[in-house]
């Protein structure tokens, strides 16, 4: 097994490259600004339809109201993300131009929005009245605005890398300036779409969102058995176990096919046709059923490590980290244990989250329990997610044990043969060093001494604004981060430090760190850690990269952290 996992390492930096692909990291940043539409918009979905489970209807007053709101951004999701995911990419491609030069994200985004429009919209005129067609610009059109987003950023950056704009005289004032900078990027852009899409509506007989969603047909369908499930949230699990941030690479190939799966599934179920309710493939059900607890179905090693453990060291990591992982966030069982690249746990690792995908698969399948309706935060407990998810499905409930016991048979004999290896490697080290073993265990969670920093010890003459340090802390979902700023900023009302620090999932950060002194990058995000260089250098900010121990441990020892940050700007 040493040998797989030597092997493995080697390929490191090829899926390290991947993960870094601007478009892939474009997708997965523009859906990022897309949360809070997906996840609001489904508050109000759940109010509409969680009492028909109990066969009662809200008066249509109501029920129209309550589905406006959903209608009014769920149902304009494909023209959002045309928007976001532009932005994104432009975001990434000004790394390459001077700051003298930028490509204004605003005009990318409505010139990419008026492109999704041509080729996704059709069109009806009737007396006199113009009338838009709403049936592409919901989730269905997803993979065209992705398209579209990939294609109008490049024209902008040819016209700007280039010079191929409109110049007027100096004596202009700029604002002026800037918008007639707009005009050629934006026509040439438009009048390409424009150009296609009369054509390939005349060669087709229909737009280019539908036409994408006819030829991925048969994709769509293979992703939702059981090989194409296997091969999907395995890819996840690889990947994390690797040291990648496997959603980073995954998520973008599949995010259409799970919103569209998801509308599915609850025009199924209202309707009455709960068979029919039938996709697998959704965030749900990675969520809260293949990564139960987190990628690698972490939920029941953590507690296994927590409480049946016999080492300190696996008994003071899995502690930590239960509650966590209980809202999703596994980064301290991962880097903690540690299990990912640790040879004793890259089955189960790898085939849990399989294990759990085809048994609710089975459950859809053989037992008609709906699949996913509704999109739930991710940070959502695992059972109670699945329960929710699903519409209250009485099936739901016996598949959330079944998961549970069946993780937990797969991760037992791993489990217990690290525990009893761990077991015998303090026992050697108390015998080696003649300690106390209360004493010598060092893991994430040992005493050290604590580190006393005085506001004197802040180089407030090196800071953006000299009142303030500001630190910013990136990772995947913000999760960690979210712990990691929230102990800094303790620390600092505590002992009454100019120190503020903030944090957020990498790919909203782009607005913040201009204002920041320092950035931390998480481990699992290293992949980007080149990109995110050069944004720190042309906001003149500092960055520091963690190891994965080193980072959990500075989320319980903010004063160790604080510490690293004081020397770095320095």
């Amino acid at each position: 097994m040493g040998g797989i996992i030597k092997q493995i390492e080697k390929a490191q930096p090829f899926f390290s490259k991947v993960a870094a692909n601007k478009y892939l990291r474009a997708i997965r940043d523009g859906f990022i600004g897309l949360m809070p539409i997906i996840i609001f918009s489904s508050v109000f979905l759940l109010i509409a339809n969680v009492p028909l489970i109990w066969h009662y209807e809200w008066p249509t007053n109501i029920s129209n109201a309550l589905n406006l709101f959903y209608n009014m951004s769920m149902g304009v999701l494909s023209l959002m993300a045309s928007s976001t995911v532009s932005k994104a990419l432009t975001d990434s491609i000004n790394l390459k131009l001077p700051k003298t030069n930028q490509i204004p994200t605003v005009g990318v985004q409505f010139t990419s929005q008026v492109a999704f429009i041509l080729v996704a919209v059709d069109t009806l005129t009737k007396s006199g009245t113009l009338y838009f067609s709403t049936l592409m610009i919901g989730t269905k059109g997803l993979l065209c605005a992705f398209l579209v987003s990939f294609i109008i950023p490049n024209v902008y950056y040819f016209c700007f890398k280039n010079n191929v704009t409109i110049k007027l005289p100096d004596a202009v004032p700029q604002n002026i300036s800037e918008a007639f900078k707009n005009i050629i990027p934006f026509a040439l852009g438009t009048l390409i779409f424009w150009i296609f899409t009369l054509v390939f509506r005349a060669v087709t007989s229909t737009n280019l969102a539908a036409w994408i969603i006819q030829v991925l047909a048969p994709l769509f369908t293979a992703a939702d058995g059981y090989l194409g499930l296997a091969i999907i949230y395995g890819a996840i699990s690889f990947f994390w176990f690797i040291g990648i941030h496997g959603p980073s690479i995954v998520e973008p190939a599949v995010t259409a096919i799970y919103l569209a799966n998801v509308e599915a599934n609850l025009t199924a179920w209202k309707s009455g046709n709960i068979t029919s309710a039938n996709h697998v493939l959704a965030q749900g059900t990675q969520y809260f059923v293949a990564t139960l607890g987190g990628t690698g179905a972490t939920l029941v090693i953590t507690f296994m490590f927590a409480f049946w453990a016999k080492s300190k060291e696996m008994k003071a990591v899995g502690r930590a980290a239960v509650i966590p992982v209980c809202f999703g966030v596994n980064e301290p069982i991962l880097f903690g244990a540690p299990l990912i690249l640790n040879p004793t746990f890259f089955i189960p690792f790898i085939f849990a989250p399989i294990a759990n995908v085809w048994l609710f698969k089975i459950f859809i399948d053989f037992l008609h329990m709906p699949g996913f309706i509704y999109n739930l935060p991710w940070t959502t407990p695992g059972s109670l997610g699945l329960i929710l998810g699903t519409g209250f499905s009485a099936w739901a409930f016996l598949l959330a044990i079944v998961l549970i016991v069946v993780d937990v048979i797969i991760y037992y004999p791993f489990f217990k043969a690290y525990d009893i290896s761990k077991c015998h490697e303090e026992s050697e080290k108390e015998i080696s060093e003649g300690l106390e073993s209360e004493t010598e265990i060092k893991n994430v969670n040992h005493e050290e001494d604590i580190v006393l920093v005085n506001e004197s010890d802040i180089p407030l003459e090196k800071t953006k604004n000299g009142k303030k340090l500001n630190v910013l802390v990136l990772c995947a979902g913000g999760g960690t981060s979210g712990i990691l700023a929230k102990a800094l900023n303790k620390l600092a009302e505590k002992d009454g430090l100019p120190l503020s620090a903030a944090a957020t999932a990498f790919g909203s950060h782009h607005d913040l760190l201009p204002g920041m002194d320092l950035v931390i990058l998480a481990p699992q995000m290293d992949a980007m850690k080149g990109e995110l260089k050069k944004e720190c250098d042309q906001s003149n900010s500092k960055m520091i990269t963690t190891t994965g121990k080193e980072y959990i441990n500075m989320t319980q020892h903010a004063d160790k952290c604080l510490e690293l940050i004081i020397n770095e700007i320095s």
